[in-house]
Parts: structure tokens; sequence; C-alpha cells
């Protein structure tokens, strides 16, 4: 195939906004020795910020995934970042096998320390920097979206490179489960964390109880985007966690999709839940509960609970955990 050249008009405008910074600050690597900058030099290279739990990186991931994929052997490098929110994220044997479930083959650098996220100067997850052949930023996107520029821009940056055979047509995908774009016309409820330390909107008098067993009961009406615990409960820094069986987590709601970071509390025990929407069974149920809205909880991740089908109205979701040893961090929406 002939080399593809745009017109001067059509090609994205890259200016030059630093050196692509040290990776000797990660705390080990996955799928790959360590990287450095100087051995890279003559790749076109993505860094791509993530942490396995964000709703907003995983979807993005089935275009990072392809972009991986199919740039490879014109002499992209993409390498991912894994830079923990939640303490369990620290946990390479968690990384490794979530990432490998999600199709994850890049080079991961681990960043438990945040010594590569410093290097950047980074802030957020997603983030994507975009490296030149020549070991310059030469382009960088934060959180969702921006997907056919990203794509253009890494195009342009093979072609610098000197690839002959990059062609001008897109990728195309189709994000599945967690993967799948947000309805955005219909989200109304953002991002809420449980623990202690960062929780907003929490529905019970005088609040959360910090790091002491507390009975708490759920109020007939939560008010739009409020939440509410009922049963046995402990309020630590980032999550709670259910000391007696049939607890609850309530929350009044308006999106499609409703997530949940949770997990066991300890390894290796399993704890059933049941999910309902304003006290009935699912009639859309996430990737991780079966059609009557039942489920298991044996990993420290993102679970997906819900995802309605048809008109989106305020709804209340309950999750009820059948057993104790059940520990949340944040509710995220779709």
């Amino acid at each position: 195939m002939s080399r593809w050249i745009r017109s001067r008009r059509d090609r994205p405008d890259l200016e030059i906004e630093g050196r692509f910074p040290a990776l000797d600050g990660a705390t080990g690597w996955l799928n790959s020795p360590p990287l450095t900058p100087a051995g890279l030099v003559g790749k076109v290279v993505v860094v791509n910020f993530c942490t396995y739990t964000c709703i907003n990186w995983l979807r993005t991931l089935s275009y990072v995934r392809a972009w991986a994929e199919r740039y490879a052997d014109d002499g992209l490098v993409m390498i991912g970042v894994h830079t923990p929110e939640f303490s369990f994220e620290h946990d390479v044997d968690n990384v490794t096998q979530m990432l490998a479930a999600m199709q994850v083959r890049w080079p991961i650098a681990l960043d438990n320390r945040y010594a590569v996220w410093d290097a950047f100067a980074n802030h957020y997850w997603p983030a994507l920097y975009f490296i030149g052949a020549d070991g310059q930023i030469r382009h960088h996107h934060f959180g969702e979206g921006d997907y056919e520029p990203s794509e253009r821009v890494i195009q342009e940056l093979l072609l610098e490179a000197g690839a002959s055979d990059v062609e001008p047509d897109l990728v195309s995908v189709t994000g599945l489960g967690p993967e799948a774009d947000a309805a955005w016309s219909d989200l109304e409820t953002s991002e809420t964390y449980l623990g202690y330390e960062r929780t907003q909107g929490f529905d019970a008098p005088g609040g959360l109880v910090p790091k002491e067993r507390h009975v708490y009961f759920a109020p007939d009406r939560l008010l739009p985007n409020r939440w509410a615990l009922d049963g046995d409960w402990t309020a630590d820094a980032e999550s709670v966690v259910l000391n007696r069986p049939n607890g609850r987590i309530e929350f009044a709601f308006h999106a499609r999709d409703v997530n949940l970071v949770m997990g066991p509390r300890e390894r290796g025990i399993s704890v059933p839940f049941r999910v309902t929407i304003d006290g009935e069974p699912l009639h859309g149920a996430g990737s991780d509960v079966d059609r009557t809205g039942s489920g298991i909880l044996s990993q420290q991740r993102m679970h997906q609970l819900v995802r309605q089908q048809g008109p989106i109205v305020d709804r209340r979701f309950e999750i009820e955990f059948l057993e104790p040893g059940a520990e949340a961090f944040a509710f995220t929406f779709g």
C-alpha cells in the first residue's frame, strides 16, 4: 500500500509540550520488562493513566485496546500506567487478574507510589499522553471522549516517524458491558464515595459514624442523589463494611447504569447479594447480576449492577448483602 498523505489543512497541529518523563519510579511492570524513554526513541508512544475500577477509564478501554492492536505494526507502543485510587488496587495480584480479564495485553507500569503520575504532573483517570518518535510529548487528553481527534494524532505521529502504511480510516468499536458509553443525556447522578473522608449525600441523623460499628436505618424516602445504609455497618475512611447479614445500601438516582466498587473484606470469601429497583425485581440487569438481580461478591472491583431498559426516570436502588463481610467504596453511574 502506498503512504497516505493528508493535506496540511487536514493534519492536527501538534506543538511540543515537553519531554517524555522517566518511568523508573514504577514499582513493577506487567506484560513487559521495564521500559524507558531512551529505549523507546524512534517509536510513537501513548501513555495511558488508569486504575482498574475507574468507570471513566473503562468506558475508554475499547478504543485504547483497538488502537494498541491496529497500530502496533506501524510503530505504536501503548503503555498503561496503573496508578491506584483505592487501597486494594495496590495489590499486584488484583491488578494482574483484573487487567488480564479486560484483555489488557500491552505493557503496564505499576505506579503504586505515584512516581510516574508525579513525573507527568498528571491529575486524571483516564489521561492520554501522545509522544512522538523524538521523545517529545505532542498532545494530551484527559477524561472520556475525543476519540477521533486522538486517533488522528496517533496517525500523524506515525507518519512523522516514517510509517508508510497508515490508512486514514478510524477504528470502529462497540463497547460492551461497563465499556459502553454512558447515556449522557439521562445522567443526573454523579460519582459518590462511601467512606467517611469523602462521602456526600448520606442521609442519616448525625451522618456516618467513623471507625465504629453502628446500626443504621434507611429512611422511608430518599431525596434525589442521596444514599443511606440499613443494618450494622462500620464506616472506614474509604469504605463501609457490613458486620451482620442482610445489611443494605440504598441510593436515589437518575441514570441508566448503576455501578458499585465493592468486594469481600477478606480475600477468599464470597458474599451473596440481591439488587432491586423501587422495591421490585430488576428490569435491566447489569453485567454482574443475573436476571433476578442476584449476584456473588468475590472480587474487589467495580460491579455493574443496573443497566435500565426504556425511559430513564428517578429511581431508588437497593442492594442487600445476605452475609457479612461486604465492603463498598464508591458508586458510579452511566
